[in-house]
């Protein structure tokens, strides 16, 4: 009997999850798109191109449609047999809700499983890829666009104007092109009454074939030598004016430049990492030793600083005490050099020590990436299994099927989730708590809670029940509500 239950809780929870699953990653996936959307419009980029984006994002969205679709699921799954009786049915007949939880905890915990090893082989790889190619979308030039009366500077070395454009798109008017490619200002200038613009068949280039024109030179100096003719006037009937687009081209970045980021690690890089850097950390102190020997002499480690050291240490040389300055100890012919060298070597210690500091804040800020990024893949693949626990009890507890109320609740347990789990991420880059408490913050808040909900569940709590609070709601208001005496 149990096993043909088994069977029913899972077949029953694998549609739902399904469909859910991937609602969610459309969902996320579309949040991606607007938000990137300006960068990707107007860039003249293929489908293929925009389409390939869209599939590595959502690729690296699924760490958190994950959680999202097994509380949605679980919360339907629940809620649809509390809706229908089936759990009262099972109940009557000896069968506990823990019990009647387990298969579905087992799934979930594969699935747990699978979603870590997800995280960990298939994310660094999209992430890569992702990530190399929204960078040269971001820095690709956007496709040439020349709108009348306004100067257009997107071909490099040129700023062109028409007056205006025929209803074809080709045949402009009233051109403007000054040619800037000597770097000297708008000493060439190229104006016409009529052309066509008609780029090449391979889009590499744009010809401007333009019709009763005049070409002004005012020449260039060479050398500090003023031109042989420094300036011309030159009319055309016709002249072919060909611009380069290569630079409009969508080139691709070397992905091995983004290999040494973080996000592109699996957990045995972030850790090989994480070792190398703490290592870093406890050398600070050394290093700083270093470069302050030279210009300390109780630090320098020469036999007679040791000697000096072990003096002061054990008393035996004291400080002595001058009635003026110091400086009136020194010869007046050493004094500036004395000050001058002084001065020179506070200069080159503040310099190192700088640097020093510098190089220890840069460590400890990628010992922190390291340290939130590591946690991260365990904790969203544990979100999984936690949310399970959330949504089970409450689908039990709520019994409504459907996606009315338990959207509701599911969206908003999934904010409380991603609210709790960015604050951790903060808390944990700023260093105000370790990195595994704060990226475990959301399942240290929600777990007690979820704990709470199975209890609930268990003895049919009626927490969603109108009538409860209501009653609730009369109780306190009898209590305030002064007693009437009684008429004797």
């Amino acid at each position: 009997m149990f096993k043909k239950l088994d069977i029913l809780i899972i077949r029953s929870f694998i549609g739902p999850f399904i469909v859910t699953f991937f609602v969610a990653l459309f969902v996320l996936v579309m949040q991606f798109f607007w938000l990137y959307m300006d960068e990707l419009i107007g860039k003249g980029l293929s489908s293929w191109m925009i389409m390939q984006l869209l599939l590595l994002m959502s690729a690296t969205l699924v760490p958190l449609a994950l959680p999202l679709s097994v509380l949605l699921a679980s919360l339907m799954t629940f809620g649809n047999m509390g809706e229908n009786f089936e759990l009262v049915a099972i109940k009557s007949s000896g069968i506990s809700l823990l019990r009647f939880m387990q298969p579905l905890g087992i799934f979930i915990t594969i699935v747990c499983g699978l979603a870590f090893v997800f995280n960990n082989n298939v994310i660094p790889v999209a992430n890569l890829k992702a990530l190399s190619l929204l960078y040269d979308v971001r820095n690709a030039k956007p496709t040439l666009n020349i709108k009348p009366e306004r100067f257009n500077s997107d071909i490099p070395g040129f700023a062109i104007k028409v007056g205006s454009k025929d209803e074809d798109g080709f045949t402009i008017h009233d051109i403007i092109i000054y040619d800037h490619t000597d770097l000297v200002g708008n000493n060439k200038v190229i104006i016409a009454k009529e052309g066509k613009m008609m780029p090449t068949s391979d889009k590499q280039a744009l010809i401007f074939k333009l019709k009763d024109g005049w070409l002004y030179d005012e020449g260039v100096e060479r050398n500090g030598r003023t031109p042989e003719y420094p300036q011309t006037r030159t009319h055309f009937a016709t002249w072919d004016k060909v611009f380069d687009l290569s630079a409009f081209n969508f080139t691709r970045a070397n992905q091995d430049l983004f290999k040494t980021a973080y996000q592109m690690m699996d957990v045995k890089q972030l850790s090989d990492g994480i070792d190398s850097f703490a290592k870093m950390m406890k050398n600070t102190p050394v290093t700083a030793a270093t470069y302050m020997s030279p210009y300390v002499s109780l630090t320098n480690g020469t036999k007679e600083a040791s000697a000096l050291e072990a003096g002061v240490d054990t008393g035996h040389y004291v400080a002595r005490t001058y009635t003026g300055s110091y400086l009136n100890l020194i010869p007046e012919d050493k004094k500036v050099i004395m000050l001058q060298a002084t001065c020179n070597n506070l200069r080159n210690l503040k310099s190192l020590m700088n640097n020093n500091a510098l190089q220890d804040k840069l460590t400890k800020d990628n010992f922190l990436k390291y340290s939130i990024e590591y946690h991260r893949k365990f904790s969203l693949s544990f979100a999984c299994l936690l949310l399970f626990l959330i949504g089970a009890p409450l689908g039990a507890i709520i019994r409504k099927g459907g996606l009315g109320l338990p959207m509701i609740v599911a969206v908003a347990f999934f904010i409380a989730f991603l609210m709790l789990n960015k604050i951790g991420e903060n808390l944990a880059k700023t260093s105000s708590y370790p990195s595994w408490i704060g990226m475990w913050l959301c399942t240290i808040v929600l777990l007690p809670i979820a704990i709470w909900l199975i209890a609930k569940a268990r003895n049919d709590s009626q927490i969603f029940s109108k009538e409860m609070y209501l009653r609730g709601w009369r109780v306190i208001k009898g209590l305030l509500t002064p007693k009437k005496e009684a008429i004797a």
